[in-house]
């Protein structure tokens, strides 16, 4: 959908140095697909080929290969293949033996080939001759050859229903059932060489997921994921991630999931889950006894779960075929659809289009999924009551660049560069270094200390002030430090503080080092007294998860001393649990345990307290984003320690924040801060108005992409200009143009494109106002163009009349 390049946009100067890892993007004008949309494509005709579930689905070059599965009568082994771009079906060519009809098999793209291991064969209508294989079989797409690989050795024992996947010239199967048991064993075999290659049983460590079947696996970031399953008593909704280098399974945790974030989708089977960019998508499957439809989004950066809102133009897709009769009304909604969104006209698959309500996928199960450039194909499935599907859909990704907010802020603390304030903690009197705008921004009861502080600091003057900063840690011409004492608080707890205040997060207490669980104890205390709720949930879950038989009454004494009542009432309920608490009293820190904790472990277990419950909402505080909107909308007024000038109009800002976000900014306070504290602002030679430098500085502060088109114009270049992290705003900026350019704000976008020297934009725009000019202009701001611009306009009108036009008026006068 994009076009990049290398080059800068024509006409605009940009004289600065700039981060290589930013790609600079160009603008396209086309017919696009709106992100998050979800189309439904043509259903595969009975004569081509059956419903079916249980099969699978490979994407090569642009078209889906759906092989084999199940009609609910017999098991198939036909080819079909559906052409993205004609969004058309057929038959594969193929020669040579198939793979025997089967289902829950697996199938994967290697090279110019899809291979396919395993599954279930036999007559599941007379249920007969019914056995699971291990046979493995390669299709060549460019000539239609099927051939069955003959590998000697030890094989991977016959299975269905497993995981696959390509990584690193190799085809890895994973788990999956065997007729009798469900296994998490896990295989592998190159894939280069038909003569030479042999199956390896993998040797498997860390947190192995538990024998399971009918799960998807995933590769992102040179790492498998596998996402629950079917595994008995055992089913979870885990995620579970695996190093093919070391071949150690990790456990995702969810215990950084704050209550009332989006928490991980239900526990599952018979689900599909796809990789795109640094995202793992999640579809379907049985949940509980429901067929969900919920589309979940895993990012493997962040580990944090959404469920994804589709476009509203999803809940307008539908589609009819040519032959279909249809009312002339419906046909002409739809191209005036098209006029008014002022796209290019609807091609002939375009004609499958929206006249039914809602055409977003139903939930189903055992259905397939595949990714071809930056969209989604879904096929078939099992739908209610057991009914086959035949339907295919298309999912647009969204491949924006990740917000980068925590990690800039993080960087900064980390690099403790353009610090202004010093902690002094505890009775040791230990300095821990900081930046004022950050913290007054996250904690009101260190806003306060600060406060005092600066107070202090103005009584004090010049005499026995404060100590200085060394040079290499502050820019040039800023202030000594502000020195603030915190009694209350030692070191390696506060920076665990610190380090939440500047990103959301703490680091999770490694698994069997009860010293990480108590620090993080140290830290909730902290929370607790300055009044940070959303640091003491996250202290709460991270402990509650991590207390184990091992560190169980270490943690409860813990608590006890430091009087963390809810986490000893956890400790507690654990200790006295019927699995828990002859393994408990019989290790030696229950010897060593205090008398009256003794006698409260054995009171509770022979009479335990009735549970409470609260119908109360659980406060868990504001996030970074919330907490640097508000900043920015008037609460760091009074820290403000830098002017921003644009066109000559002061905009009070803050140092460490500009500094953190910019690498334009880092190096000008670095190196050669003005004087006067006053910086000029523009993107090359090119002013932006006041309203989007607003977006810009709201971009800076929390991360808002959100903004009106002409002002994703001016900051088109910004990202570049400004050596942010990466391009994130200026792909929303692009796909803000292409996609929200219409009549009613064409103008203004006109006058941005003039003022920036955005030759190609001014051109969009130009033949939009002369397409449309009737609706233009009866526009009240046509009357505020400059006459330059006016001129233009009426060129464009000239050079689009006819010479048949022009004498059709010629006649009237």
């Amino acid at each position: 959908m994009s076009c990049k390049s290398t080059k800068v946009a024509p006409s605009v100067d940009f004289d600065h140095s700039c981060s290589d890892s930013v790609e600079y993007l160009t603008l396209n004008f086309g017919p696009f697909e709106t992100v998050h949309r979800w189309r439904r494509l043509p259903p595969c005709d009975e004569f081509v080929g059956a419903r079916r579930s249980k099969h699978t689905v490979v994407a090569y070059r642009d078209a889906i290969y759906v092989f084999g599965g199940d009609n609910g009568k017999n098991m198939l082994n036909d080819l079909l293949r559906f052409d993205v771009k004609d969004c058309s079906w057929c038959r594969a060519f193929t020669t040579g033996t198939p793979p025997a009809p089967r289902y829950h098999h697996s199938a994967v793209v290697y090279g110019s080939s899809m291979f396919v291991f395993g599954g279930y064969t036999g007559d599941i209508y007379s249920n007969s001759n019914l056995k699971n294989k291990n046979d493995l079989f390669e299709y060549k797409f460019a000539t239609g050859q099927w051939t069955e690989w003959k590998v000697d050795g030890s094989l991977p024992v016959a299975r269905s229903a497993h995981g696959a996947t390509v990584y690193s010239d190799k085809l890895w199967i994973f788990a999956g059932y065997d007729g009798n048991a469900r296994l998490n064993d896990m295989w592998t075999i190159s894939l280069q060489d038909r003569d030479h290659a042999c199956w390896e049983e993998i040797d498997q460590s860390g947190e192995i997921p538990p024998s399971c079947c009918n799960f998807p696996v995933a590769v992102c970031r040179n790492k498998m994921f596998v996402f629950s399953g079917q595994s008995g008593a055992k089913i979870t909704n885990n995620l579970f991630q695996f190093e093919f280098k070391g071949h150690m399974w990790t456990r995702i945790p969810t215990e950084h999931l704050l209550r009332g974030s989006p928490p991980p989708p239900q526990r599952r089977y018979g689900h599909t889950m796809v990789a795109f960019d640094r995202h793992l998508y999640v579809f379907g499957g049985a949940a509980d006894n429901t067929l969900p439809n919920e589309l979940h989004c895993y990012d493997v950066d962040s580990q944090t779960w959404e469920v994804i809102q589709a476009s509203l133009d999803s809940e307008l897709s539908g589609y009819f075929t040519l032959s279909t009769e249809i009312d002339a009304l419906s046909v002409l909604s739809f191209l005036t659809m098209h006029i008014c969104l002022i796209t290019p006209p609807p091609t002939k698959s375009d004609l499958f289009f929206c006249l039914t309500p809602p055409q977003m996928p139903s939930g189903r199960l055992f259905h397939a999924a595949a990714v071809i450039q930056d969209a989604m194909y879904i096929f078939g499935g099992t739908v209610d009551n057991n009914v086959r599907s035949g339907e295919m859909y298309r999912f647009q990704f969204s491949s924006y660049p990740k917000c980068t907010l925590h990690e800039d802020y993080g960087k900064l603390w980390e690099n403790r560069q353009f610090c202004d304030v010093e902690f002094i903690l505890g009775e040791r009197q230990e300095r821990v270094l900081g930046h004022i705008a950050i913290v007054t921004a996250r904690c009101q009861w260190l806003r306060k200390k600060i406060l005092q502080a600066q107070d202090r600091q103005s009584d004090e003057g010049a005499a026995g002030g404060p100590r200085d900063i060394p040079a290499g840690n502050r820019p040039s011409g800023t202030q000594p430090l502000l020195e603030v004492f915190i009694r209350e608080a030692e070191a390696q707890p506060f920076e665990v503080l610190m380090q939440f205040l500047y990103t959301d997060k703490i680091q999770y207490p490694r698994r069997g080092h009860v010293q990480d669980v108590l620090l993080i104890m140290d830290v909730y205390k902290l929370a607790l007294s300055f009044q940070l709720s959303r640091l003491e949930q996250l202290c709460v879950q991270y402990i509650e998860a991590s207390v184990d038989l091992q560190n169980v009454l270490i943690v409860c004494e813990n608590a006890n001393k430091l009087q963390l009542d809810q986490l000893k009432e956890h400790c507690l309920n654990f200790v006295v649990k019927e699995s828990h608490f002859n393994q408990v009293i019989m290790t030696k820190e229950f010897e060593q345990l205090s008398t009256p904790l003794i006698v409260e472990i054995v009171r509770r277990k022979q009479q335990p307290p009735p549970r409470m419950y609260s119908d109360q909402p659980v406060d868990i505080g504001t996030s970074l984003v919330q907490d640097m909107k508000a900043y920015l909308e008037g609460g760091g007024l009074e820290f403000c320690d830098i002017i921003l000038l644009l066109d000559g109009h002061p905009r009070p800002a803050h140092q460490a924040i500009l500094a953190a976000r910019s690498s334009y900014f880092e190096a000008m306070f670095r190196s050669f801060m003005p004087e006067d504290g006053q910086v000029n602002i523009s993107i090359g030679e090119m002013v932006p108005s006041k309203q989007a430098f607003e977006s810009m500085l709201r971009y800076i502060y929390y991360g808002d992409v959100n903004m009106p088109p002409e002002d994703s114009l001016y900051l088109f270049a910004a990202p570049y200009y400004y050596g942010f992290s990466n391009n994130r705003l200026q792909a929303y900026c692009k796909q803000n143009l292409e996609m929200n350019v219409t009549v009613e704000n064409v103008l203004q976008i006109l006058e941005a494109a003039d003022k920036t020297q955005a030759l190609d934009m001014k051109k969009h725009c130009l033949h939009i106002i002369v397409h449309q000019f009737i609706k233009v202009s009866k526009l009240p701001n046509l009357r505020s163009l400059s006459q330059l611009l006016l001129l233009d306009i009426i060129e464009s009108l000239a050079a689009h009349i006819s010479d048949k036009q022009c004498a059709e008026m010629g006649s009237d006068i």
